[in-house]
């Protein structure tokens, strides 16, 4: 008997053991998502390179914010809040922009019937009898008018701008640059860790998407076609299909 009290004796006190461990034992807190992207110990422009090369007033605060400026642009706090707006509000922009440029040609070398599929093209279609159908599909958006197009847009784009600036039927107060709330229903924002790092893609592939509008730009006015179709031929003529085959076109014969 004395040997089993022992041995329950034993057996609480390994188990207390256990459970004072257990309690003492913090899950280990997660570094935010973000870290790397914000604050003095950012990934800066030079790498490992940078000491020394970034300006005191680039803290690191703001997504995007790698350290470089060297032209000192966001030296005065009022010009980078300005500046800032319109790289992010352009670099939206241009992720719409791109990703409508490349779509049409994309369907319509898929089977999807286009009217005219090449983005700089497309356009002109409105100026043609029976205008110009979106997607081809005259129940979609059927526009026959330029100048009621261009009424419509300045309407509607204004409405939204002075929304975002000045608030309206979808919410008062809010960030002009990430409103939330109504214009974020899928609730990306909520996590604030998640957010921080979703504002830091967001303007790196709208930066991207600035430079790729400008080559889509470049293409079309040195070859004359669309994207998909320079990647067409590039891919399958290399040697010939290339930059530099195109580089005597401008120079004085």
């Amino acid at each position: 008997m004395a040997f089993a009290l022992a041995s329950r004796k034993a057996a609480s006190s390994v188990v207390c053991a256990a459970a004072k461990k257990t309690k003492a034992a913090k899950p280990e807190k997660v570094a935010s998502k973000g870290i790397e992207f914000y604050g003095p110990d950012r990934v800066k422009w030079l790498g490992p390179y940078s000491a020394g090369s970034t300006p005191e007033y680039l803290t690191g605060e703001f997504p995007g914010d790698y350290g470089w400026d060297t032209s000192g642009l966001s030296a005065d706090p009022a010009t980078f809040q300005r500046y800032r707006e319109l790289e992010l509000i352009h670099a939206r922009w241009a992720l719409l922009g791109a990703l409508g440029i490349v779509t049409p040609e994309l369907l319509a070398k898929n089977g999807v019937s286009f009217g005219e599929p090449v983005w700089f093209k497309a356009g002109a279609q409105i100026f043609q009898e029976g205008g110009l159908n979106y997607l081809g599909n005259p129940s979609l958006i059927h526009a026959q008018s330029i100048i009621a197009t261009l009424a419509f847009q300045v309407i509607v784009m204004g409405l939204a701008e002075g929304y975002r600036v000045n608030g309206g039927p979808a919410g008062e107060g809010l960030d002009p640059l990430y409103p939330g709330e109504a214009f974020d229903p899928l609730g990306l924002a909520d996590d604030p860790d998640s957010f921080a790092e979703l504002k830091v893609k967001e303007i790196k592939n709208g930066r991207l998407a600035m430079f790729s509008c400008f080559g889509f730009f470049v293409q079309a006015i040195v070859t004359g076609k669309g994207p998909i179709e320079n990647l067409t031929e590039h891919l399958a003529d290399p040697a010939s299909q290339n930059a530099f085959s195109f580089a005597t076109k401008f120079t004085p014969q």
